[in-house]
């Protein structure tokens, strides 16, 4: 499968242990390549639920020039939207703290952008799940904070660890997407290059 993949070099333009585990389970070869200091700011008349896929379009600019003739570059971002507001990467165990508090108790989107280009494809697309948490104690989000340190995860949390198992009470769409990449879709997208 994926026969239609052999002609490119695929790179996975990503930090994140938890893409790179989801795009090996789709059983392609691809190589990490990370560009350090990519801007990942958006306009802020930018609706919410827009600013993921316009931050993989912006990453895939960024590799645009560097792109050997059969390289094909993933780029992704996730944010997580409660309301109209995005909870981006916590700054310190406080301000994760506040982003699992935002998220007690209620509905909240979780938008991945992914963007896969090569010097001939150029596809953009985001996929969104909707998750809901239970209420959670503060016990329960000092204890999430001080031992997972999720300062490297948008909204504060990884659904595949403890604060998933206790505070996920149902959730709509891909629960990949949520782990950070919505390999289904990226899957098909691959498939039909």
């Amino acid at each position: 499968m994926l026969d239609n993949l052999k002609k490119y070099n695929i790179v996975l333009a990503s930090n994140s242990p938890r893409r790179r585990e989801l795009l090996a389970g789709l059983g392609i070869d691809f190589t990490v390549k990370v560009l350090p200091d990519i801007d990942e700011s958006y306009p802020s008349t930018l609706p919410a639920k827009d600013v993921a896929e316009y931050i993989a379009e912006k990453k895939a600019r960024a590799y645009k020039n560097l792109l050997h003739e059969d390289d094909l570059v993933i780029t992704a971002d996730t944010v997580v939207i409660v309301g109209n507001e995005i909870l981006g990467k916590p700054h310190d165990a406080a301000n994760a703290a506040d982003m699992l508090r935002a998220i007690s108790g209620k509905s909240h989107s979780v938008v991945t952008g992914v963007c896969i280009t090569s010097h001939d494809v150029h596809r953009s697309f985001s996929v969104s799940t909707e998750v809901v948490f239970t209420s959670l104690t503060e016990e329960e989000i000092d204890y999430y904070v001080d031992r997972y340190k999720p300062f490297d995860k948008a909204g504060a949390y990884g659904i595949q660890e403890w604060i998933g198992f206790i505070g996920v009470t149902s959730l709509q769409g891909s629960y990949y997407n949520v782990m950070g990449l919505p390999v289904q879709r990226i899957y098909t997208e691959l498939k039909s290059l």
